[in-house]
């Protein structure tokens, strides 16, 4: 492999991991406004709230660092994926400005039906996000039809029955993940009600990856091949294995005295359904035809960007990790974001 194919690839990663950092924080972030349409009670909300304003706002960081790498790094991708993803990248970014606008405006409302309205732009916003993030996903997986190095598909070809699978999926899982959040960071009568919501919400998930699993091989004969044909099968097939196996100790951690631990199993869910994707589609960046190589910018470009990268990525663990340390513990009904 040349240098420059070389430095393309470690941006793929890089990509790869922002992406995947992005739905490790902030999924449980949309998870907790999508547990609004369930948790009606205003103080029940307010320690929901309260459990992730210290750090919601920098878990978005990734997604910037993801689309922004992207454009760089890969602008041909990016130039692709645009076209064919325009309305849900939109409504997803429309949507997260609403849940932000609702999620500080909450605490200043003066009114009940002020907050209650408020509440309703934060659980809105929360739920189009993610629904859009699973159409761009099933988007994505389906295929987009490039020809010439263009896209040539038509404004709704990413509405179809697997890309609204996705969606569901998607809700489902992040829904779980902000449920086994407030297991960890609350206690009473709001933590039993979340462990009931996780319960039903495991089942959920599991229907969505089985469903999306099933589906996706018959997207692509390439995905085919990387999944069913042998050696590939002996190879992957622990994922499916590992999948099972974590559900089984979410389960029993849910029930247990370890408030932590069912958080740590979903995350686990999340990182093995990553890599089923990764698995599907690497080597292609915009799948079914254009590779990392094929869509990645100059070899200067690339070196420059990776210098700055180098710097800025140790700079946002650093922060992210100070602010889960420092906000650390159980949030208590009283306890107060401004």
């Amino acid at each position: 492999m040349e240098v420059s194919d070389t430095i393309a690839f470690i941006w793929a990663v890089l990509i790869a991991v922002a992406v995947l950092a992005y739905v490790l924080l902030d999924g449980f972030d949309l998870g907790i406004g999508i547990l609004f349409a369930v948790e009606t009670e205003a103080e029940d909300r307010d320690v929901m709230v309260n459990s992730i304003a210290p750090v919601w706002d920098g878990n978005e960081t990734w997604l910037v660092l993801g689309g922004g790498g992207l454009f760089a790094v890969f602008p041909l991708a990016y130039a692709t994926i645009m076209p064919a993803m325009y309305p849900t990248i939109i409504g997803m970014l429309l949507a997260l400005v609403f849940r932000g606008v609702g999620f500080e405006f909450r605490f200043r409302a003066r009114s009940r039906r002020g907050r209650y309205w408020w509440d309703m732009a934060f659980f809105g916003g929360s739920l189009v996000a993610a629904l859009c993030q699973g159409l761009t996903l099933g988007g994505l997986l389906q295929g987009i039809k490039v020809y010439g190095r263009h896209y040539t598909g038509g404004w709704w070809d990413w509405l179809t029955p697997f890309s609204v699978l996705c969606a569901v999926a998607v809700v489902c899982a992040y829904a779980l993940q902000g449920a086994a959040w407030l297991v960890w960071r609350t206690e009473g009568v709001l933590q039993a009600r979340v462990r009931r919501h996780a319960r039903v919400l495991l089942f959920a998930m599991l229907a969505g990856i089985v469903a999306v699993s099933a589906w996706t091989p018959f997207l692509n004969e390439g995905f085919m091949i990387r999944w069913f044909s042998f050696p590939n099968i002996v190879l992957v097939s622990p994922v499916p294995a590992l999948v099972l196996i974590i559900a089984l100790m979410f389960w029993r951690d849910l029930h247990g005295s370890r408030d932590y631990a069912p958080f740590l199993w979903v995350q686990a869910l999340f990182v093995l359904c990553y890599a089923g994707l990764g698995i599907s589609i690497y080597p292609y960046m915009v799948p079914p035809s254009l590779t990392i190589w094929d869509v990645a910018s100059p070899r200067d470009s690339q070196l420059f960007l990776l210098v700055g990268a180098a710097v800025l990525i140790p700079m946002i663990l650093c922060y992210t990790a100070f602010a889960y340390w420092t906000f650390r513990g159980k949030v208590r009904a009283g306890d107060h974001y401004h």
